[in-house]
């Protein structure tokens, strides 16, 4: 970083308490500070997760320490700031609400929650997209929390992800809800998760889904009206719900379908005036979407197919986890993207005889082969690697590399001939 440059530097340092510690929010702050300031660097540079401590207070009292950076500009020159956050898990296991038929509307977590722990650091994109939508909700909150005035600064705290299948939105949508729920953990009590389930709140019956849909929003409410819960409302593919007015007028059942949409926009706008709710939605169609809706999103963030470069770093997380696993038996280093534009070949304490380099170019070969692929069927091409192989107990790295080649040739020749998204 320039010496002159006018930047300040925070470093959010979230700690996750185990369940059996008795530690007050402090005195947990206090024993994780002290254990870094003895550490020499005191904190990473880089983001970064620790769950192993040698020292014995720490394991008793701490699960992990995760580090996020976030760099903007100062008024005061270059500066450092770090903030703590503390939090557990909630053992509580996710409720299903359930409207006629049994059909379920809606699945709900109480955050943090050991489901989705992980889930952020795994969610690998080219732009500084999570960072973007994390800032969002946090001014997003702080405006709630110091009353403006939405008739005159206008907010709906409402996102809108869009793109094709499989890139990762709803998971995204999953992973900033527990971000979010960390980082104001000392300003909510826990926060809620409703996941709606939006296909299951069309009925069979002619004029019942506009009810259906009152019916759940209305339970929703019960939960925003608790003012020490942030609740998050998840609507996956809203398209289903909020299909264009136009378009349904020349459906089989106009006057259902518009039902439907109004009720949403009409719940929509009665529960985004509490100040502890926020509203996520995704879609792979947005053409279907009733403009209203769009209208109503404050970000309307892309998230596309991933790079070669996004590739390979999805890669390499995934051999990382097989290594640990004891999958891939050995331990070869796979090099950053970036280290190879200033590798040679006659560095042996980098390359490892060269090795090392020739791995780096070969995932770089498989991911340029995966370009077009969705980060949902990325993560499916290590077990099907896997799968190739005749003799799973011995698996190097290389063995694994030449697997994974093949198994990204078999993916393409498998939907050839399938009118699907890769």
């Amino acid at each position: 970083m320039a010496e002159n440059s006018n930047f300040i530097q925070t470093i959010h340092v979230e700690i996750l308490q185990k369940n059996n510690s008795c530690l007050k929010e402090n005195e947990v702050i206090t024993l994780a500070s002290n254990w870094l300031a003895s550490q020499g660097e005191t904190i990473p540079t880089t983001a970064t997760s620790i769950t192993k401590f040698e020292d014995a207070l720490i394991s008793q009292h701490i699960a992990s320490i995760t580090f996020n950076h976030d760099i903007c500009k100062s008024m005061n020159g270059e500066s450092k700031e770090a903030r703590y956050y503390v939090y557990s898990f909630n053992s509580t296991a996710p409720e299903y609400e359930e409207a006629e038929e049994e059909q379920q509307v809606s699945t709900q977590w109480i955050l943090p929650t050991q489901d989705f722990h992980g889930l952020w650091e795994s969610l690998i994109y080219d732009t500084h997209v999570k960072a973007e939508l994390l800032n969002y909700v946090s001014t997003a909150l702080h405006f709630s929390e110091k009353g403006v005035n939405p008739n005159i600064v206008s907010w709906n705290k409402m996102i809108l992800l869009h793109g094709p299948p499989g890139t990762g939105k709803t998971s995204l949508c999953k992973a900033l809800a527990q971000k979010v729920c960390i980082r104001f953990s000392s300003k909510f009590a826990y926060g809620q998760l409703v996941e709606v389930n939006t296909h299951s709140l069309f009925s069979k019956w002619f004029s019942e889904s506009g009810k259906l849909v009152s019916k759940m929003f209305h339970s929703i409410l019960k939960l925003v009206e608790d003012p020490t819960v942030l609740v998050i409302v998840l609507l996956d593919e809203v398209e289903t719900l909020a299909r264009s007015r136009a378009s349904a007028l020349g459906g089989n059942e106009p006057s259902d379908a518009l039902r439907v949409v109004n009720a949403l926009l009409t719940h929509l706008d009665m529960i985004k005036r509490y100040p502890n709710v926020l509203i996520f939605t995704t879609s792979n169609i947005t053409d279907a979407i009733d403009v209203a809706l769009i209208d109503r999103a404050d970000m309307k963030q892309f998230i596309g197919l991933p790079s070669v470069d996004a590739i390979y770093q999805v890669y390499v997380t995934c051999i990382t986890e097989l290594q640990e696993s004891k999958i891939i038996c050995t331990r070869d280093l796979i090099l950053p993207l970036y280290r190879m534009q200033n590798v040679h070949i006659s560095e042996p304490s980098i390359l490892n005889e060269q090795s090392c380099e020739e791995r780096t170019m070969k995932l770089k070969e498989i991911a340029q082969k995966s370009e077009g692929l969705s980060g949902r069927s990325l993560r499916k091409m290590p077990l099907i690697a896997c799968s190739l192989l005749t003799r799973r107990e011995l698996v190097t790295l290389d063995t694994y590399l030449d697997a994974l080649s093949k198994a990204v040739e078999k993916h393409w020749n498998d939907v050839k001939h399938l009118k699907v998204p890769a």
